[in-house]
């Protein structure tokens, strides 16, 4: 199931997309309109190791496969970004499916 360091990076990247998804739009409006900033705590930790996790397995993914600079920033510009996890998986599928090419975007 998790043969490859590039379907690691992925099942990391899309949980945590998801993280950080409710995070936004979960967490924060219940402590902005309910007043209760636990669930942003929790949502936020969360997030935060998993964003860890998100970076290590990049750079594993990106040594191991030689990626070019500009793959690897892109990757991390996409956990910046709302729903940037499903752009990231469908460039990530590509690379998965062509180990050879490598200069993909």
């Amino acid at each position: 199931m998790f043969s490859s360091s590039i379907k690691k990076f992925r099942i990391v990247s899309f949980v945590e997309g998801i993280s950080f998804l409710t995070l936004l739009f979960v967490a924060m409006p219940i402590k902005y309109i309910g007043g209760n900033p636990i669930p942003v705590k929790i949502a936020g930790m969360t997030h935060g190791l998993l964003f860890c996790l998100f970076i290590y397995f990049l750079y594993m993914a990106a040594s191991e496969h030689k990626w070019s600079k500009k793959f690897s920033l892109f990757a991390f510009v996409t956990s910046l970004v709302p729903f940037g996890m499903l752009f990231l998986d469908k460039h990530l599928k590509k690379k998965e499916l062509a180990p050879s090419s490598s200069k993909l975007v």
